[in-house]
C-alpha cells in the first residue's frame, strides 16, 4: 500500500479523553474513531489488525477441531427466560422490543442461542463431542465505558461452546481450549497467564481467565512469578490426546495465579515462596468455563446415551476478547514514540521510507523494493508522501510496523539501504536485495 493513497488520519497531539496508552495511540495512529460512548468505528489500520487477530483465532480453533458458525446479534428474550437468566443478567443487557412488541436483546453472550441450535439438531451421543464457535460483535451496556476498546460497550468476541456426553468429556474440552488459547496468544506475541477466576453471570464451577500483565489492567492479580517463565512454544499437541492436554493444563495452572475475586491470602503465602510472590495488574483477554448442565437441563438439550436413556449434555463456553486484544497488545508492546507491533499481528509487514521523494534513484529503488516485497506475498507500506524525513519517521514510529527500510540518495550512492528494527532501534546497511531477503526470512517467506 502507498501511503499517499491510504486513509491514515494520524493525530500529532494526545487526545484529552484518552487516559491509557492503548487508547491514546489507537486514536493518534488513526486506528479508531469514537462514534458514541464506548462505541468505535474501526478505521483501515485498526481494521487490518482486527482481521489479523481473527485469522489467527480461526486457524487455532479449527486446528483444535472446533467448527465455526455465525449467530445473530439480536436474540429473542424467550430463550433467556427459558434458561432463567433474563431477569438475573442486570442492566448491562440492552433490552428492546420489536415492532410487534416482542422482547428482544442485543447479544452480550450466546449460551442460550447455541443451546437452542444444539437441541434442534443433535439427538444421539454418537454425534458428540461437538464444539461450535463464532466471532461476533456483542454489546454490554457498561455504566462507565472507558479506556477505549479495553472497556467499551460494543466489542468483537470469539465465543465457543462445547457439548459433551459426560463431565469427563467436557473437562477434556476445557483442557483442549486452554491449550489452543496458549498457542493463540503466543502467536500474537503475548504472554497470557491462565488464572483461577470467578465465573460471574455465566456460571459454573471451573473457570480460568487469561490475563496479560500491564499497569493499566482492570484486574488485581496475585501470582507466583515462576509462571512468567513458561512458554507454550511450538509444541505439537494432539488435541484428541487427553493426557497430553491435561498435562499442559497442569503445567500452566499448578502454580498460584488468581484474580482478586478468588485470591486467598493464606493460600498465597502457604504455596508461594516469598521471593516469588507477586501482586500486579492484569488485562483480561479471554476466559474458559465448564458449567455442566446449567443450560442444557432447563432448555432440554439432551441426547440418547448408549443405554437408550435421554440425558442432558455437559457444556462449557470459551471466549476471547478480539477487539480488546488490540488494546492489550499495545499496552504490552509500546514505547514513548508509539506502538510496537509483534510480527504476527502487524498491519503491514514493513515500512518503506523514501527520504527524497522525486529523486529518480530513490524513487526507482523504493519502487523496486515495494515490488519485490509484494511479489513474495508481503504487505509493505510505502511512505511516498512529499513530506520531511522527520515527519515520515514519526509516522512510522507511531503506527509501529516492526521493520522499516529507509532509502535515500546518500545510501544509494554506496549501493545500500537501511533496515531498522522498531523494537530495538538497531539499524543495518544492506544492499536492497539483502534487505528484501532479510525481511522475507523474518516472516517465513522465500525471496526470489
Amino acid at each position: 500500500m502507498r501511503l499517499s493513497r491510504y486513509f491514515l488520519p494520524v493525530l500529532k497531539e494526545n487526545p484529552a479523553e484518552a487516559q491509557i496508552v492503548s487508547h491514546r495511540y489507537m486514536l493518534r495512529a488513526g486506528m479508531i474513531k469514537q462514534a458514541a460512548a464506548g462505541i468505535y468505528s474501526w478505521l483501515p489500520l485498526g481494521f487490518k489488525v482486527l482481521r489479523k487477530l481473527e485469522n489467527i483465532i480461526h486457524e487455532e480453533q479449527i486446528r483444535a477441531g472446533h467448527i465455526p458458525i455465525q449467530m445473530p446479534i439480536l436474540q429473542s428474550a424467550e430463550l433467556w427466560r427459558e434458561s432463567g437468566r433474563y431477569d438475573d443478567y442486570g442492566e448491562e443487557m440492552l433490552r428492546m422490543k420489536d415492532r410487534h412488541g416482542r422482547d428482544m436483546l442485543y447479544t452480550p453472550t450466546a449460551e442460550e442461542l447455541v443451546t437452542d441450535i444444539f437441541r434442534a439438531h443433535v439427538n444421539s451421543y454418537r454425534e458428540l463431542p461437538l464444539t461450535l464457535y463464532q466471532i461476533q460483535w456483542k454489546f454490554r451496556d457498561e455504566i462507565r465505558p472507558r479506556f477505549g476498546v479495553m472497556r467499551g460497550r460494543e466489542f468483537l468476541m470469539k465465543d465457543g461452546y462445547n457439548f459433551d456426553l459426560t463431565k469427563e468429556d467436557a473437562l477434556h474440552a476445557y483442557n483442549r481450549h486452554l491449550v489452543s488459547y496458549l498457542r493463540t496468544y503466543e502467536r500474537m506475541g503475548l504472554q497470557a497467564i491462565p488464572m483461577r477466576a470467578d465465573s460471574g453471570p455465566i456460571g459454573g464451577d471451573d473457570t480460568h481467565e487469561f490475563l496479560v500483565l500491564a499497569e493499566t489492567g482492570e484486574s488485581e492479580v496475585f501470582y507466583d512469578s515462576a509462571i512468567t517463565d513458561l512458554r507454550f512454544g511450538n509444541r505439537d499437541i494432539d488435541y484428541d490426546d487427553r493426557a497430553a492436554c491435561a498435562a499442559v493444563l497442569e503445567e500452566f495452572t499448578s502454580r498460584y495465579a488468581r484474580t482478586d475475586e478468588t485470591h486467598v491470602e493464606a493460600e498465597f503465602h502457604a504455596q508461594v515462596p516469598e521471593a516469588r510472590r507477586r501482586q500486579a495488574r492484569g488485562i483480561e483477554v479471554g476466559q474458559i468455563f465448564y458449567f455442566g448442565t446449567k443450560y442444557s437441563e432447563p432448555m432440554g438439550a439432551t441426547v440418547v446415551n448408549e443405554k437408550g436413556e435421554r440425558v442432558p449434555v455437559h457444556m462449557g463456553s470459551h471466549g476471547i476478547g478480539v477487539s480488546r486484544l488490540v488494546g492489550a497488545i499495545i499496552e504490552a508492546s509500546h514505547d514513548d514514540r508509539g506502538i510496537i507491533w509483534p510480527e504476527g499481528v502487524t498491519p503491514f509487514h514493513c515500512g518503506i521510507v523514501n527520504l527524497k521523494q522525486g529523486d529518480a534513484a530513490a524513487d526507482a529503488a523504493c519502487e523496486s523494493l515495494y515490488g519485490a516485497l509484494t511479489a513474495i506475498g508481503l504487505e509493505p507500506l510505502y511512505d511516498d508522501r512529499d513530506e520531511r524525513a522527520g515527519a515520515k519517521f514519526a509516522t512510522m514510529d507511531l503506527i509501529g510496523l516492526p521493520w522499516r527500510i529507509t532509502v535515500g540518495p546518500r545510501g544509494l550512492r554506496s549501493g545500500v539501504v537501511e533496515l531498522t528494527s522498531r523494537r530495538t532501534g538497531e539499524s543495518e546497511a544492506l544492499r536492497p536485495e539483502e534487505a528484501v531477503e532479510r525481511v522475507a526470512r523474518i516472516y517465513g517467506k522465500a525471496a526470489d
